[in-house]
């Protein structure tokens, strides 16, 4: 079973272009968005969609994969304060 927990993060995809970019110049343009998507397990149409936030909902999978292949930490969590019962 599977529990999700929305968390609202404004300001993300903005975040993940603004990684991107700089993994980009530290490459010195020799890494492409098709490469780095595909990289993260997606086409480099979703990766647009996401960094414009036209993706409204994003998995913490996703996330998580995104963080790893630009070596970024976005700071999302998903800290229960609460206990099961």
């Amino acid at each position: 079973m599977k529990v999700r927990k929305d968390v609202d993060f404004p300001g993300l995809g903005a975040k993940i272009k603004k990684a991107r970019e700089k993994l980009q110049d530290e490459a010195l343009g020799r890494l492409s968005v098709n490469k780095i998507a595909t990289d993260a397990g997606m086409t480099s149409a979703n990766w647009y969609k996401i960094e414009s936030e036209e993706t409204k909902v994003l998995p913490l999978e996703t996330l998580r994969q995104i963080e790893k292949v630009l070596g970024a930490n976005f700071g999302v969590s998903f800290e229960d304060s609460g206990t099961g019962g």
